[in-house]
């Protein structure tokens, strides 16, 4: 069952965006060689805390930490340990957290220091599909609409949409219907309508699709061992367009994108 969500509820889920936004802009600014997965935890757990919020991830489903940490091959879900950041990693930061009874949910991947072209590229590709995807969430289109231009224009980079997880909704829950794949057919899905609010979060890997789940029980890895990427954000549907509540706030404007992109739609989890 699809929940939509009033006014009054988007004001706070934008409210949480933004701080979660924050965070995540600071884990950036401190991932560099030679911190510790488990630095970068600390340091999240300790500004949403900071905050007055709830570090969602801990404790959900059995996970203790507050944030996820993927390195290189590692697709979603790793845990953060003492490994070392190395310069050319590529790392992929999931975070959540609870502001006022709802979450706010969004990631991104960051390059070590000077990283190979291809995972420059891979990046690249990865955060551009999920900007294009997040344009073709507009009122009066479909969830199958968002699937196929991120999944268009992933393989139009020559490189591989993961199947096994997917988006979704949120709101005072992490995981809502509907499920927003990265994958699909445009024209198909359910309908989107204003007071939705979806997570949207290309998953990406440079070789095949194929993914794996660990001995841990949580660290999703390429089983080809290819370098993966994944970005994601929060966005409500609007009858003024798509607006990414997980930004820091600039101007309302800033965070609402129109309904048609330039040269768009020309090839250009399981939930997490």
């Amino acid at each position: 069952m699809i929940i939509y969500k009033s006014e009054a509820e988007i004001d706070l889920m934008r409210e949480a965006g933004a701080i979660l936004a924050e965070a995540l802009a600071r884990l950036q600014t401190i991932a560099r060689p030679g911190i510790t997965l488990l630095e970068l935890d600390r340091e999240a757990d300790r500004f949403i805390r900071g905050r007055g919020c709830i570090p969602g991830f801990v404790g959900y489903q059995g996970y203790q930490n507050a944030i996820c940490t993927s390195v290189n091959d590692q697709v979603v879900h790793g845990i953060p340990t003492n490994r070392k950041l190395r310069e050319g990693d590529l790392l992929s930061l999931d975070a959540g957290l609870i502001h006022r009874g709802f979450w706010a949910d969004a990631g991104l991947t960051v390059g070590i220091g000077k990283i190979s072209v291809e995972a420059q590229q891979l990046l690249d590709a990865t955060r551009e599909s999920l900007e294009i995807g997040i344009r073709k969430a507009q009122v009066g289109n479909r969830i199958g609409d968002i699937s196929a231009a991120i999944q268009q224009h992933v393989e139009g980079a020559g490189f591989s949409v993961v199947e096994s997880f997917v988006g979704h909704g949120i709101g005072r829950d992490m995981h809502e219907d509907p499920q927003v794949p990265n994958f699909g057919i445009a024209g198909q899905g359910p309908l989107l309508k204003p007071g939705m609010v979806l997570a949207i979060e290309p998953m990406v890997n440079a070789g095949r699709k194929d993914v794996a789940l660990l001995g841990d029980g949580w660290t999703v890895v390429t089983v080809d061992h290819s370098l993966s990427a994944y970005f994601e954000h929060s966005v409500a549907i609007t009858a003024d367009g798509p607006e990414i509540l997980t930004s820091v706030r600039k101007s309302d404007a800033q965070h609402r994108l129109p309904s048609r992109l330039v040269g768009d739609g020309q090839g250009g989890d399981l939930e997490d």
